[in-house]
């Protein structure tokens, strides 16, 4: 007979009556542990590698302290600043005449100066706060970085009062006022435009109000 000819055979395992019996015919060998199927993380853990015992850790009696001035490693002496300073200038001489050698006509690059460098600091807070967006395109504000470019001109402003000629400090006070006037702005459309997206879409073809980036 072949294969897809034979009869099918039903085996009644059961092995008790419906009145709870035991019935006769039973098959007398011992029934398989049905074991429901392992999760997968579960798996993962079996055959990964044994996790080491955990010490319990005592907590410290008190928190750490800031560290001071005395336990700061010692800075460098006189001479080796002296010493950094001038190979630090040299090397960007030899940097200057390279670039000027190999774009004719170029100008010297300007010598930092403070209004240099308030005015770095001014220029990238306005950026982060979408002022170099172009016209027509939705700002995209990067919120906490122009928090902290206008919190470094403060700590200048702290850390330098009293030791500014009067143009100086006039600079650097106009920078924050005009900074933290414009953070203010911008935290306020945000908080509008957020409320507006909240209550309906934008129109189809209307650039939507400024966005944070981070």
């Amino acid at each position: 007979m072949s294969e897809q000819n034979k009869p099918f055979v039903v085996t009644d395992r059961r092995k008790f009556t419906l009145e709870g019996e035991p019935r006769p015919d039973a098959d007398p060998s011992p029934e398989k542990e049905h074991r429901a199927p392992m999760p997968v993380e579960a798996a993962v853990e079996a055959v990964s590698e044994p996790r080491p015992k955990v010490e319990h850790v005592p907590e410290p009696a008190a928190t750490a302290q800031p560290e001071t001035a005395d336990d700061l490693p010692p800075g460098p002496t006189a001479e080796q600043s002296e010493q950094s300073r001038i190979a630090y200038e040299a090397t960007a001489d030899r940097l200057d005449t390279a670039v000027r050698a190999a774009n004719p006509g170029m100008d010297h690059p300007p010598a930092m100066s403070f209004e240099g460098l308030v005015q770095s600091v001014y220029m990238t807070a306005i950026m982060q706060l979408g002022g170099a967006t172009p016209e027509g395109q939705q700002p995209q504000v990067d919120i906490l970085g122009a928090r902290q470019s206008i919190d470094m001109l403060g700590v200048l402003a702290e850390k330098t009062k009293g030791n500014l000629a009067v143009d100086e400090s006039r600079l650097l006070e106009s920078a924050l006022f005009e900074l933290r006037m414009a953070f203010l702005e911008i935290t306020q459309a945000l908080a509008r435009s957020a409320a507006a997206r909240t209550q309906q879409p934008p129109a189809p073809g209307k650039p939507a109000g400024p966005s944070i980036v981070r």
